[in-house]
């Protein structure tokens, strides 16, 4: 079932759906996310201008893959290491897609973020994406996380949460734009993960529906 938290105002489309995915559906998600690694293995992006690197890994599935380098971030059809496209989105994640985010155009890109433990990820926004009327769809998978959210504003006030594994966070409407992060993850709280850690996975409409004519 849905919950919904007490946040600032402009929070109020965020929506979360504790234990979405079942042990079962859980395993058989992290297998197809593995056989996506293979394809395209998990890399360190670095913060643009200064090259500091994320204390995460990643990697993305579908037509579009997030990257962040020297550079700055974007979006791009290729792995930036071996540049082979991304694996496609598994169609259990499609399937999620169109049950909380009917009536979206379909996504473009799962980031796929592996958290060791010690890594964590600072408040930010999603805003990389052309288009943004399509809700931000996170689930994870392993070890709970500690989850901030706050406004659209940096100083808004935030609130924090436990996300275990299973669980979906959806960012649409007025909370789209919230600033959001991971503030530590609680290692051992999950078995699922053989060797521990923590998989994020989300899904994100990338460009606008080209209209036909």
């Amino acid at each position: 079932m849905a919950s919904s938290l007490k946040l600032h105002p402009s929070g109020n489309g965020l929506r979360f759906l504790p234990g979405y995915f079942d042990r079962q559906a859980q395993e058989s998600l992290v297998g197809e996310i593995r056989q996506a690694i293979a394809q395209a293995p998990l890399f360190q992006p670095v913060m643009p201008r200064t090259g500091k690197a994320f204390s995460v890994r990643m990697s993305n599935c579908g037509p579009l893959g997030w990257v962040s380098d020297i550079d700055g971030y974007r979006y791009q059809p290729h792995h930036p290491d071996s540049g082979r496209t991304w694996p496609p989105i598994p169609q259990r994640l499609l399937d999620l897609w169109e049950d909380v985010a009917a009536g979206a155009p379909e996504p473009e890109a799962c980031l796929i973020n592996f958290y060791a433990p010690g890594a964590r990820m600072g408040l930010h926004q999603d805003r990389d994406e052309e288009d943004l009327s399509a809700p931000v769809v996170s689930v994870s998978l392993g070890d709970t996380a500690v989850f901030r959210v706050g406004g659209t504003n940096r100083k808004d006030p935030t609130t924090s949460m436990k996300l275990a594994s299973g669980d979906v966070v959806v960012l649409g409407g007025n909370a789209r734009l919230a600033f959001h992060g991971i503030d530590r993850v609680l290692a051992g709280t999950s078995t699922l993960l053989a060797n521990g850690g923590r998989l994020n996975l989300t899904l994100r409409r990338v460009t606008p529906v080209r209209q036909e004519g």
